[in-house]
């Protein structure tokens, strides 16, 4: 669907939804103006600001509301105004997402963070994680922990945690369609219902996705569900069960060289027919024990069972069982607030590969069981000597093994019956304070440690699995949030001292990334957001990222600094109107691209975006956006796979490797939203 097809198509949908609206509704009532979204009600998401607020570090709160007029493909469109998370598409619902500089040479997936849904982690039992399986047009808000920040959740990663929280019953009452389509001939859907009677409640939604994507073989589809109900045992005693099922088809359009990337986008890979298709089941229980006023126990378990055909280099096909429970306990006296927590998951894969024929399964040339823990305990003691000031000392204990028992390698004969196996454990203590000079103002400063356990993408690139370290950090952080007059911010500034760094890179085209362990390297930068709200009908947002990431006197690459990641980042949008009628202009801007290699032979050019998007209300229950991206059609690189050249290697090498992602293609969606 061509650019001005998708402007017919957008108009069209409007048209109808204001005719309709006009014949349904033609008298306002007293809501009128009000926007249509997913809840009715904030309880859920004014209870996480409240723990945000009491956070001595970097973490913050995206509503719904915040991205209500975005067509929601991905993480990026609902995180691209949080501070300090750098998102970049590659294709459909793949993105590369780091907080921090971390997972920074990943060129595929996710590693470094622990992502959540309803607070219960979706990464593996080896910690890596697919999200995929998060769909963010379900979620009421997301909780944004970065780095040690995210301790509540027993993560002890370099970049923290970022936790969707689904709407409940309670909050989200009665009938919400939301329909969106537009470029690419993409269109998606979601159609939930809510209600509450007695001591229980429910909640319940279906997405569809399908498009052709803007590049050649991007096609995806997609239909997910995911429900829960709530049931109040006792005056102190609550439960609730979660469901979510997921089918995802993706083709893979691949890696381009950055003349291609930056000239003729659209091209894709056809080879192999490369796909990454989900199906997975998830099954959670989380039940909350109110013991006093002041004594809260919380604990839960988990199932998730998953299926991946994956063509790429050759048909990675696994099956996944992962399962695991969680306990959490909070009490509290006079000016003593002590938190104790743990977590373990446990998970299994039946992997097996097979030479890939344009996307079928030939000869088997690969099978192994795999199998997993990770575990963690946690504590926090919180001590307010005054009202104003909070001393905040806390910690992670985690282990965890990979095993890995090789049945069937092709390329080592046929049969081996070889085993590999890897045992780790770390000690990750955090030191943090939080100073309020008032209730709208705070400051905080906090000094922690992280580690991260290798997965089975890191150690098994030889069956015996390679000798990796646990990859760990030193953080010192200072920063303040809060509000005055027309100004809202956040701004934290943080450094990490890096050892054992996981860093990956491409041998190939075609071929897996391989992993090994840098000496020191320094990650720093700055996370900042600006809010300003002269008046009821202008608002304008900002986030700033500086990041500054470089090997520390490394034997190879001496200072140089680490690949993929931009040095500065800054994106802003200015909404006019009310929430009525609104039209809000944006701005992505990256002054100079990321370097490609390590060596800090290439860097790709900067670029600038322009787009807008636009909401109307136009009945009680109806509302309309537009959502329009790269106005002026740009054609840059926005993600890299990190390369190490060969010797001798020049920048045209770098350039010439096909390792490059360009950004989205000017695009224009258009939807409704609707309760009754």
């Amino acid at each position: 669907m061509s650019f001005r097809h998708s402007l017919y198509a957008t108009s069209a949908v409007a048209l109808f939804t204001f005719t309709s609206a006009a014949y349904a509704d033609e008298t306002p009532g007293d809501n009128f103006g009000a926007r249509t979204i997913i809840v009715t009600a904030n309880v859920e998401a004014s209870a996480a600001q409240a723990e945000i607020d009491r956070t001595p570090g970097g973490a913050d709160l995206i509503s719904y509301q915040d991205y209500a007029d975005k067509s929601v493909m991905s993480l990026r469109d609902t995180l691209a105004f949080s501070p300090g998370v750098y998102l970049q598409p590659r294709y459909g619902q793949e993105v590369r997402i780091s907080i921090r500089g971390s997972g920074l040479s990943r060129g595929f997936h996710m590693r470094g963070l622990t992502l959540l849904q309803d607070g219960v982690p979706i990464n593996l039992a080896d910690d890596n994680g697919d999200f995929q399986e998060m769909e963010p047009i379900f979620f009421d808000h997301m909780e944004v922990y970065r780095g040690a920040n995210a301790l509540r959740f027993g993560s002890g990663t370099l970049g923290g945690a970022i936790n969707g929280v689904t709407p409940k019953g309670t909050d989200a009452q009665g009938h919400y369609l939301r329909a969106d389509g537009g470029s690419f001939n993409t269109l998606r859907g979601l159609a939930s219902y809510g209600g509450a009677s007695g001591a229980a409640d429910f909640w319940a939604g279906v997405s569809a996705d399908t498009s052709d994507g803007d590049r050649d073989h991007a096609r995806r589809h997609s239909l997910r569900f995911h429900g829960n109900v709530g049931l109040q045992l006792s005056d102190t005693v609550e439960t609730r069960f979660y469901g979510s099922v997921n089918h995802i088809n993706q083709e893979l359009p691949g890696a381009l060289t950055y003349a291609t990337a930056t000239n003729t986008p659209r091209q894709g890979n056809f080879n192999g027919d490369q796909h990454r298709d989900i199906d997975s089941i998830r099954l959670q229980n989380r039940t909350t024990w109110h013991i006093t006023e002041d004594a809260t126990l919380e604990g839960g378990v988990f199932l998730n069972v998953k299926s991946l055909y994956h063509p790429i280099f050759q048909v990675v096909d696994q099956e996944s069982t992962d399962r695991g429970a969680y306990a959490r306990a909070s009490w509290a006296y006079g000016p003593v607030e002590l938190t104790l927590g743990g977590e373990i998951r446990i998970g299994s894969v039946a992997s097996k590969r097979f030479i890939n024929m344009d996307g079928k399964r030939g000869a088997l040339t690969f099978e192994a069981d795999q199998k997993a823990r990770t575990a963690q305990l946690y504590g926090e003691l919180r001590y307010k000597p005054v009202e104003s000031l909070s001393l905040i000392a806390g910690g992670v204990y985690a282990d965890g093994f990979r095993r890995q028992y090789e049945k069937f390698n092709m390329f080592a004969g046929g049969p081996t019956g070889v085993h590999g196996r890897a045992e780790f454990s770390e000690v990750s203590p955090k030191f943090g304070l939080l100073f309020a000079p008032t209730t709208a103002m705070q400051f905080y400063a906090n000094y922690s440690r992280s580690a991260e356990f290798p997965g089975f993408i890191e150690l098994a690139q030889v069956n015996s699995f390679v000798s990796l370290d646990p990859q760990t950090a030193w953080t010192a952080e200072i920063g303040t949030r809060g509000s005055l007059g027309i100004a809202q911010w956040d701004v934290s500034l943080y450094r990490a001292d890096v050892t054992n760094e996981m860093l990956q890179y491409r041998i190939a085209p075609d071929y897996p990334a391989s992993t090994f362990n840098a000496d020191k390297t320094r990650h720093q930068g700055i996370e900042a957001a600006l809010t300003l709200t002269p008046t009821d009908w202008l608002q304008l947002r900002q986030v700033y990222q500086y990041n500054n990431f470089r090997f520390r006197n490394d034997a190879q690459y001496g200072d140089n600094r680490l690949p993929v990641v931009p040095r500065h980042v800054y994106r802003a949008e200015l909404r006019l109107g009310s929430d009525a009628l609104h039209v809000a202009p944006n701005v992505e801007w990256t002054p100079k691209g990321g370097y490609a290699d390590y060596d800090n032979l290439f860097r790709t050019g900067g670029y600038a975006l322009l787009g807008f998007s636009a909401g109307a209300t136009v009945s009680d229950s109806i509302d309309i956006f537009v959502d329009a991206r790269n106005l002026t059609n740009k054609k840059a690189v926005g993600d890299i796979s990190a390369i190490v050249p060969a010797a001798g290697a020049t920048a045209n090498d770098v350039a010439a490797t096909a390792a490059y992602y360009p950004i989205e293609r000017r695009a224009i969606y258009g939807g409704v939203r609707m309760r009754f």
